[in-house]
């Protein structure tokens, strides 16, 4: 079993259980750093005077120097690294868009103390010059995080919204850096909830350390292969600039093309989805020596080059093109090896379906991602594919969050199952792995959709309604350690693992999975050459205490269903 050494963007389930899970699924051993020093959280204090809340404060973040030490401790027991820059320059991502009193000294000595901790990548390459090195670095996302350091909702919408604005277009790393306040025709004018000049500082640090990245690592083949995820982005505003630098860089320093350069670095829209798109890639490399998976995709609704998100700056067809390339496949028009089927229209969803059953008559692994829903998966989608029991056989699928999100998960599920399946022969580790696959894509359905569409609206309407603070009854549900009393918290766990108990017993019965009956679904367990073995769906456990919510908020919960296949 080969091992890699994996250091997350943050501990929320997405960059960290499902990258595990995944890791599994493909044959890997995942070691990650422990997880007291890997800990993200919002505000756990606050203020109040009788309903009316007034601050929030004490945020957690990663500890840099543990993690850094972490990686020269375990370096030589892995195979392989993927890294996530924010986590070790910053603490993680909501570490690195903390508001700064300053923005650092002059590049690219702009602060010993980051860049210290950067280096260890170069100190890894250097001794282990033959294992792969890969990092995820983010381009800083518009808004501020609401409560974290007392910024609260209105803080983030003011902030979207402000730096959502058109800016005077710049193309040169200085002027970039001086210009974040100037528009096509003047400059902005002040702000009411946020301190714009702190936040311009914060934007000008990362800036200098995406650079840093590109420039001392990159360029100088500490870093076998970079992503760069730009987060919670738009067509317009103060991002745009910066997008367009790191394409430069990747041309004119990494030998790209339009700003891309599939063999050493590639820029999209995506935060979440890096991490298990990157495990993918590692795969890839172990198992296939990199040979290049070909992808085609099937859109049933409209086209993705006419779809872009607003929180996002490339369309969806793009992204989907670009994030094949980060999982080390390649884009095809025709006879692919995994096909895309990409829903952007409910209505299509009995078709797409009818070519998950074709796909596999004919011996074509598949990946379905759902763009319909917005956020979460779209009940008709879901419904239509949780009636074939083909739909258990998926290669990847995923119906969360924005596109990129989505394109990330489900890509990166598809490309380190399909490298190990092709490969490997030994009946005990082709067991380990299935049930590994059958545990994530399971989960994918029970979140992206039971958790996500269904119980998160009662949850949210429980906690707004029983807000200890008049002030953030609308947005309780974003804090519930802090909005709500111990005692509503406690009725709010319950009530979220009594719910998924039943939906988990739901999900095992529809017939894309069929457990427990005399016919269930089957997974793919081996592909050799035109011929495909299978294990059947025979059980699942959800830990009754295991559903949680990480962070305090409705939007994330710790999930983790454990299948048994035969």
């Amino acid at each position: 079993m080969k091992n890699v050494l994996y250091v997350p963007l943050d501990d929320r389930p997405v960059n960290l259980d499902d990258v595990i899970t995944q890791g599994k699924s493909a044959g890997i051993h995942v070691i990650t750093p422990d997880a007291a020093d890997l800990r993200n959280r919002l505000d756990s204090h606050k203020t109040s005077s009788g309903t009316t809340l007034l601050t929030t404060s004490c945020p957690a973040y990663g500890d840099s120097a543990k993690i850094r030490q972490f990686i020269l401790d375990h370096a030589a027991s892995a195979d392989g690294f993927i890294l996530s820059a924010d986590m070790l320059a910053y603490g993680g991502l909501i570490g690195s868009r903390r508001l700064r009193g300053d923005a650092g000294g002059a590049y690219p000595a702009y602060d010993s103390t980051v860049t210290d901790l950067l280096d260890v990548i170069c100190l890894v390459k250097q001794a282990y010059p033959d294992k792969p090195v890969y990092v995820l670095d983010t381009i800083m996302r518009l808004a501020t995080t609401s409560f974290a350091e007392g910024l609260d909702l209105a803080a983030y919408t003011e902030s979207r919204n402000f730096m959502l604005q058109p800016r005077r277009v710049f193309s040169q790393f200085a002027d970039i850096l001086s210009g974040y306040n100037l528009s096509p025709d003047g400059s902005y004018g002040s702000t009411a909830t946020f301190d714009k000049e702190q936040y311009y500082n914060t934007r000008q640090h990362k800036f200098k350390t995406n650079r840093y990245i590109l420039e001392y690592l990159a360029q100088e083949g500490a870093i076998d292969f970079l992503a760069v995820g730009v987060d919670d982005a738009n067509t317009q505003g103060v991002q745009i600039n910066e997008i367009h630098y790191v394409e430069e860089c990747i041309n004119g320093w990494l030998g790209g093309i339009n700003g891309q350069n599939p063999d050493r670095a590639i820029i999209l829209p995506d935060a979440d989805g890096l991490g298990q798109a990157l495990m993918a890639r590692m795969a890839d490399q172990f198992y296939r020596n990199g040979a290049k998976t070909g992808y085609a995709v099937q859109y049933f609704g409209p086209h993705g080059s006419t779809l872009t998100s607003p929180y996002e700056y490339m369309d969806v067809h793009q992204n989907i093109v670009h994030h094949v390339e980060i999982v080390g496949a390649e884009f095809v028009s025709s006879s692919p090896a995994v096909e895309i089927v990409a829903v952007t229209a409910k209505d299509q969803a009995p078709a797409a379906v009818d070519r998950i059953e074709a796909n596999r008559a004919n011996g074509t692994p598949t990946v379905v991602i759902d763009f319909v829903g917005a956020g979460a998966a779209d009940a008709m989608v879901t419904e239509a594919l949780l009636g074939s029991r083909h739909t258990g056989s998926l290669l990847g699928y995923s119906g969360w969050n924005t596109p990129g999100n989505k394109i990330g998960i489900a890509l990166g599920m598809s490309q380190a199952r399909y490298a190990f399946v092709t490969t490997e022969n030994d009946a005990a580790a082709l067991s380990l792995a299935v049930n590994a696959h059958g545990s994530l894509l399971f989960k994918r359905f029970l979140k992206d959709y039971y958790y996500k569409r269904l119980a998160i609206a009662e949850i949210r309407e429980y906690a707004r309604a029983h807000s200890l603070y008049e002030n953030v009854a609308a947005i309780a549900d974003q804090n519930m350690l802090l909005f709500n009393s111990p005692e509503d918290y406690a009725h709010l766990q319950a009530m979220l693992r009594e719910r998924m108990q039943i939906h988990t017993a739901t999900l095992a019965g529809a017939c894309a999975f069929l457990i427990g009956s005399d016919e269930p679904a089957c997974s793919i367990r081996q592909i050799s050459g035109d011929g495909w073995s299978f294990s059947e769906y025979a059980s699942v456990v959800l830990p009754y205490n295991d559903p949680d919510y990480i962070w305090g908020r409705a939007f994330e919960i710790t999930l983790n269903p454990n299948l048994t296949l035969q």
